[in-house]
C-alpha cells in the first residue's frame, strides 16, 4: 500500500467513526432519485462493456458495493480503514473486500470494467488526486468507467475536531467542478457526463457525479 501521510489520520479517524458511520448514513435505496438514477447508468455501462469487475475505492462498510451488485454488476471493495472492512465482511460475506488505498491499488493493469469512487476522494489533498486518478486509469480495462461523488467548493478544506460524534483527524478538500474534471482528462480519463446538485435538505454543500472513461483502444 503506497504510504502518504494524510493516509494514516484518514484510516485511524474512520476506525473510530465505522460502528456509528454504519448506522446512521443513509442506505444506497433510500438516496435522491437523479443518484440512484446515475449508479444504474454506471452499471448499465459497465455491464455493456463486459470489461470486467468494479472496485468500490474507499467502500466503507460495503453499502454501496453490495447495491452494485443488486444492479447486475459484479463488484469487490477497497478502503484503508481495516474496521470498515471488518464491517463490510461481516455484513455481506458473500462479496470481497480487501484493505488498500486508492494511491497504491493491489490490481493488475487494464482488468477492470469500473471504478466507483463515492465520496471517497473527499480527504485526498488536491496535490495526490494526480496519483489517484493514474491509479484509476491504470486498473480500468480500455473502454472501462469511472463514476465519481463528491462535494465541492472553492478550492477550500475543512478540518473537522468531530464526525459522527467521535474525535477525528482528517480533512475535506471542496474543489471546484471544472478543477476536478480537468484532474480526470490529465489522467487520461474522458469525462462524458457531470452532473451537479445544489444543497438541499442535510446537505450543505453542492455535490456532483462525474461519469468518465477510459479510451478504448483503437
Amino acid at each position: 500500500m503506497t504510504q502518504f501521510s494524510y493516509l494514516s489520520a484518514v484510516r485511524e479517524s474512520y476506525d473510530t467513526v465505522a460502528d456509528t458511520y454504519l448506522e446512521r448514513v443513509p442506505r444506497p435505496a433510500e438516496l435522491d432519485a437523479l443518484t440512484r438514477a446515475t449508479f444504474a447508468a454506471f452499471a448499465e455501462m459497465v455491464r455493456g462493456g463486459g470489461r470486467g469487475p468494479v472496485a468500490d475505492v474507499g467502500c466503507g462498510p460495503g453499502l454501496v458495493t453490495a447495491y452494485l451488485t443488486t444492479l447486475g454488476v459484479s463488484a469487490f471493495g477497497v478502503d484503508v480503514s481495516p474496521r470498515m472492512i471488518a464491517l463490510a465482511r461481516r455484513a455481506h460475506p458473500g462479496l470481497r473486500f480487501e484493505e488498500g488505498s486508492m494511491t497504491g491499488l493491489d490490481i493488475g493493469d487494464d482488468t477492470l470494467g469500473g471504478v466507483l469512487a463515492w465520496y471517497s476522494i473527499q480527504h485526498t489533498p488536491p496535490e495526490q488526486l494526480p496519483a489517484v486518478f493514474a491509479e484509476f486509469h491504470r486498473t480500468l480495462a480500455p473502454g472501462g468507467h469511472v463514476l465519481i461523488g463528491v462535494y465541492v467548493g472553492d478550492n477550500e478544506h475543512v478540518q473537522p475536531d468531530q464526525h459522527y460524534g467521535h474525535p477525528v483527524s482528517y480533512k475535506f478538500h471542496f474543489l471546484p467542478l471544472d478543477r476536478l474534471t480537468d484532474l480526470l482528462a490529465a489522467a487520461g480519463l474522458v469525462v462524458s457526463a457531470r452532473l451537479e446538485q445544489g444543497p438541499d435538505e442535510g446537505k450543505k454543500r453542492a455535490y456532483v457525479c462525474v461519469l468518465a472513461r477510459k479510451p478504448a483502444k483503437p
